[in-house]
Formats: structure tokens, sequence, C-alpha cells
């Protein structure tokens, strides 16, 4: 790591792990399609409003402060992105939820979350949802069923096939047993025998996260892209916890979720 000269404008581009990942595939899964900007290394606290020489010095420190050189760990930079809202936007989104904790009795308990943005939309784009530890409880797909409408025909009728699940699992389909973590076969079923499933959630497969956790914490997590999840507990020797990290794709607003499961009486 080591700072760049911020006399002059310099653009200093990196791949991190999950970019050279991507890249050693060679699958032309590496393609950029987004950019983030962030504000990590800006201490606002430090803009100046007495500054004896006027109000064009009110952020000359913070102007003149060193920039850190381009991290390759998508987890250590890009910490405080910064986000797009309409003009004149006096308040800043928030995320609502039910509660700000899930408590589970037992194992197999399943609790559905479905957050809700003040002060802005994520209803297009969704929210991500990331499992701190998914030892203890696990993220599903929030199916939602609806009835089909049916109408009179005359003669024999025709059967249905299996609903179309389309792109969940990151636009992979279920003919080739492509199932999101915790979707078994069983719901297929269930939607082909006379309701239309439709789910929004899919993998997260981005190049950044918006949960920033160590190595050992990256790898019991879990993160799932939608509009809503369903938070199914595991069975566990003893009462544990966790968290679960709320963010709107759109808004960039975040909200934490306390999780706790009691150990299973039957491992006792």
């Amino acid at each position: 790591m080591g700072f760049l000269n911020n006399t002059s404008i310099t653009v200093d581009a990196v791949l991190t792990k999950k970019g050279r990942e991507a890249l050693a595939r060679g699958q032309d899964e590496f393609n950029i399609t987004k950019f983030a900007l962030a504000d990590d290394e800006i201490d606002y606290r430090l803009w100046d409003v007495t500054h004896p020489n006027g109000s064009n010095y009110y952020g000359a420190v913070i102007e003149n402060m060193p920039l850190l050189e381009a991290f390759v760990d998508e987890n250590q930079i890009m910490r405080f992105k910064l986000v797009s809202l309409p003009k004149n936007t006096a308040k800043l989104p928030i995320l609502e939820l039910p509660s700000p904790n899930l408590a589970f009795t037992g194992p197999g308990i399943t609790q559905t979350v479905v957050p809700n943005t003040r002060n802005g939309s994520d209803a297009e784009a969704g929210y991500s949802f990331t499992l701190h530890d998914a030892t203890i409880a696990n993220l599903t797909p929030n199916i939602i069923r609806r009835k089909r409408k049916r109408r009179r025909r005359r003669g024999r009728g025709r059967g249905r096939g299996p609903a179309n699940f389309g792109n969940i699992a990151g636009g992979a389909g279920f003919a080739a047993g492509n199932f999101p973590p915790g979707f078994t076969p069983a719901d297929l079923a269930a939607a082909s025998a006379g309701a239309a499933a439709i789910s929004d959630i899919q993998t997260n497969v981005g190049a950044t996260t918006p949960v920033f956790l160590n190595e050992e914490e990256r790898k019991r997590s879990i993160t799932l892209e939608g509009k809503s999840i369903r938070v199914v507990s595991r069975s566990v020797t003893a009462d544990t916890s966790t968290n679960l990290t709320v963010t709107g794709l759109s808004t960039g607003a975040t909200f934490n979720v306390a999780i706790t499961v009691k150990a299973d009486p039957s491992r006792l």
C-alpha cells in the first residue's frame, strides 16, 4: 500500500481478487458494465468554515490530504460508496424492516425478511442480503406463488409443464438442476402442480460486496439479491448469533438484522 501524488490527476486502475478470478476463468465473465465512486479517505470534519482566508479555503485541508493507491481486495476499499439521488433531495434513504432482530427457537424455522426503503426506492433493483455466518442459518428465495386463472375449454385439456423460473441463480435455468441455495426440486414440483412461482432472487456474483468481512467470515457467509428473502435456521449445538446485512442496490441504504438461533435440543 502506498500514497499517490495528489498534485496531479492520476487514474490508478487494478483488478480486484474477484475480477482476476473472472478473467482467469476465460468464460466471458469479465465484462465491466458499471462503476461506483466512494469517499473512503475523506474526513468531512476537516471542513473548516472558520478559515481566515475565506470560503475558498474551507476545504483546503481535505484537498491536500494524500490519496491511497487502489487496493486489490474488494473488502478493504470503497466502504462508503456515493449514491445518485434526485435533485433537491432533502432526506437520505433509509431501510425499514419489521424488526431489528430475528430469533429462532430451533432448527428448520423460516422467517421472511421484506425490506422497505423510505425516502427513496429500491423497488426495481432490489436488495442485497448477506448472512454473515451460513453455518447457523441459510438464505433461500422468497417464492411468491400466484394462482393461475382457469379457462373452460371444450374437448380434452392440455397438460401444463413446469413453471418457468427464468433467471434465478444468476441467469442459469433449472434444466441442469442449477438451483439457488435452499431451493429444492420439491419447490419446482409444487409450482408445476397448479401455481405459477415467481422469484426475483439471484445469487450475488458481483465484483464488490456491500458488506466488509474478514477472510474467515467470507468463507462462512452467503449473499443473495432480490426484493425479499427467507431465513431458515439450522441445527446448532449451542445458542449462536450472527448478522444479516441488507443493502438497497439503488440507494445504498443499509440495515443490520441480529439473528439468534437456539441450540437444537436433540443435539444437547
